[in-house]
């Protein structure tokens, strides 16, 4: 008789014997423990009637995937503007259930050079799909970051498209549209997604505050969309992150989170190198530097955008935004703060020295 143990399926055993022989604790998470998702993928939108703004692009689209006329996409635009939702949205309309069948997703982590086009896509394109519904269903390559592809991975896409284009669907999704050599833009659809406007990232965020439960203010939600510049997937990210770090969310508690400079304190900043004199308005942004862990990259970028509301001699403007881009083109070249928080105070000066001229 075998003395082999018998092995008994029970689906609610903890153990798990692989293939090798080795088994695995497959432990539950304790009661009460839900596992945690990024907002940023909880409040992904699913339909594209849930896409936050875009509308005339995503109503194009749709149109065209009720008529059953859906061309090659290209969609550029900044990170952040719904280029990947929108798609992803478009196949789980076209596919539904069998949404992972149909599609091949590519990243740019993956392997995307000319072996991969020439192989896996080519392999993909070229077998016959199933018809799951009454009417005949095209396959889609969706192609995430597609202006980290070389440009011989491109010239062979090229010819991959134009071979298969009655079975297989193309969508680009990239940043730099002039990074897609010409050839493959002539052959898409293009759409650009701007970067979103600050009416529809408040919309987007209300839903998300009111469905989290969470106590928001008025200040702390321009906060948001300030900080986001057009980015949905910023503004999740950093209400997600401020919600973990403090229960009551006001606008300090924004700017601290992020290490951003409050606004406050950038009108302070301003105030000193408008009207102090050299050696003191150095000194006093130095102290508020040190005292709030302020970067100097930081600094300038908001009083650049400070300076479009005061009211000065546009040559004098002129002169003074070129000596903060110079400053900040050094910054990011790891120059020492010192020496560029004393070209930001020259620049100032000189600017005031133009104020005064002009005035007289």
């Amino acid at each position: 008789m075998s003395s082999y143990p018998m092995e008994i399926d029970d689906s609610s055993s903890p153990e798990k014997t692989t293939a090798k022989g080795k088994t695995l604790i497959l432990e539950d998470p304790p009661s009460g423990q839900v596992k945690a998702t990024p907002w940023v993928e909880k409040y992904r939108p699913q339909s594209l009637a849930d896409v936050a703004a875009h509308r005339d692009i995503v109503d194009t689209i749709d149109r065209l995937t009720n008529e059953n006329k859906l061309p090659h996409l290209l969609l550029y635009g900044p990170p952040g503007t719904g280029k990947t939702s929108t798609i992803l949205a478009v196949a789980r309309k076209l596919y539904g259930t069998h949404y992972h069948n149909m599609i091949l997703e590519l990243n740019a982590s993956d392997d995307r050079g000319i072996d991969v086009v020439r192989q896996q896509i080519q392999d993909f394109a070229s077998t016959q799909s199933f018809s799951f519904g009454a009417k005949s269903l095209v396959k889609l390559v969706l192609l995430d970051e597609a202006d980290a592809m070389t440009k011989d991975a491109q010239f062979a896409l090229r010819r991959v498209i134009e071979k298969y284009t009655k079975s297989t669907r193309f969508a680009l999704i990239c940043n730099h549209v002039n990074k897609i050599i010409p050839a493959l833009q002539s052959r898409c659809t293009r759409f650009r997604f701007a970067p979103l406007n600050a009416t529809h990232v408040k919309e987007r965020l209300q839903h998300v505050i009111k469905a989290e439960g969470l106590d928001v203010s008025d200040s702390g939600l321009e906060a948001f969309v300030r900080l986001s510049n057009g980015d949905m997937r910023k503004a999740l990210n950093i209400l997600q992150s401020t919600h973990m770090a403090s229960q009551t969310i006001t606008e300090e508690a924004v700017y601290l989170c992020t290490g951003n400079p409050m606004p406050k304190d950038i009108e302070q900043i301003c105030f000193w190198l408008l009207n102090e004199p050299f050696a003191a308005s150095f000194r006093y942004i130095s102290e508020i530097k040190m005292k709030k862990g302020l970067a100097l990259v930081d600094i300038v970028r908001e009083v650049t955008m400070f300076i479009f509301n005061i009211k000065m001699p546009s040559d004098a403007r002129v002169q003074l935004i070129n000596d903060l881009a110079d400053i900040e083109y050094r910054l990011s070249f790891g120059c020492n703060d010192k020496l560029q928080l004393g070209a930001l105070v020259t620049g100032f000066s000189h600017a005031r020295c133009s104020m005064v001229a002009a005035a007289k």
